[in-house]
């Protein structure tokens, strides 16, 4: 099974991801402190990125937080992409504080 390196802009950590797990259950692996996970199924928003270099697969998202323009964005919820290539992202939802200090 493929991994990629998945590198977070604002710090320059990088971890290893498969492509069969999602960019959440990677940033994990981190063993950061205090990220927050809220439901893992793409409803509550707390894993917010924005994608800005690679490729990946996406499973559904609520439209609540991830409107059909964002996601053409590459705005997506963490924990329903996976990578399918190398990928760097920005934090943006609500674990940002928590990874980004």
């Amino acid at each position: 099974m493929p991994h990629f390196t998945i590198t977070i802009e604002e710090t320059g950590e990088t971890f290893r991801c498969s492509d069969r797990q999602s960019l959440l259950v990677g940033m994990e692996s981190l063993g950061k402190k205090g990220i927050p996970v809220g439901c893992r199924s793409g409803g509550c928003g707390v894993c917010k990125i924005k994608v800005v270099a690679g490729s990946y697969q996406k499973r559904v998202m609520s439209r609540e937080h991830v409107s059909e323009e964002d996601e053409a964005a590459g705005y997506l919820l963490a924990c329903r992409v996976m990578p399918n290539s190398d990928v760097k992202l920005k934090v943006l939802g609500m674990m940002k504080k928590n990874v980004c200090r």
